[in-house]
């Protein structure tokens, strides 16, 4: 019965921590942060519906787009359309714009380097400013 309450207590914890870690950050420009290990990404929606992507150090530093490789899916209603990135100044930037309308997924696949291991995010396109925290809602950093 001792290992059992032990196992559950455990489980508990870890799942905590685990909710704990994926708390929403936001960036230095109120964009939704992807942690791409040791490397930083901020997913950032422009007035003219544009992503733009800021990339910063562990520490938060910004630093120039370099070696990251970001495309992105943007599961729209009127169906599914491919966003790729060019660089642009310090930046990584769409060449293209994302879908009307909004409430649905924007899938980020993202790599730090070219042959490091793809991360995927999956975003929920909600461009409405949170009256909370003053981020758009996709990148809310409020507790709710």
């Amino acid at each position: 019965m001792k290992t059992l309450l032990n196992i559950l207590i455990i489980a508990a914890i870890a799942t905590t921590s685990a909710f704990a870690d994926a708390k929403v950050k936001a960036g230095p420009r109120k964009g939704l942060i992807l942690d791409l290990g040791g490397k930083q990404a901020e997913f950032f929606v422009e007035k003219d519906r544009t992503i733009s992507i800021a990339v910063y150090d562990a520490a938060m530093k910004a630093q120039a787009a370099s070696t990251e490789v970001i495309t992105a899916i943007a599961e729209a209603p009127s169906g599914k359309a491919k966003l790729e990135f060019e660089k642009k100044g310090d930046l990584l930037v769409s060449t293209t714009k994302l879908p009307e309308g909004e409430g649905y997924q924007v899938v980020v696949q993202a790599k730090s380097t070219p042959d490091a291991k793809t991360k995927n995010f999956r975003i929920k396109l909600q461009l409405y400013t949170c009256k909370g925290c003053g981020n758009a809602e996709y990148a809310c950093t409020c507790d709710e």
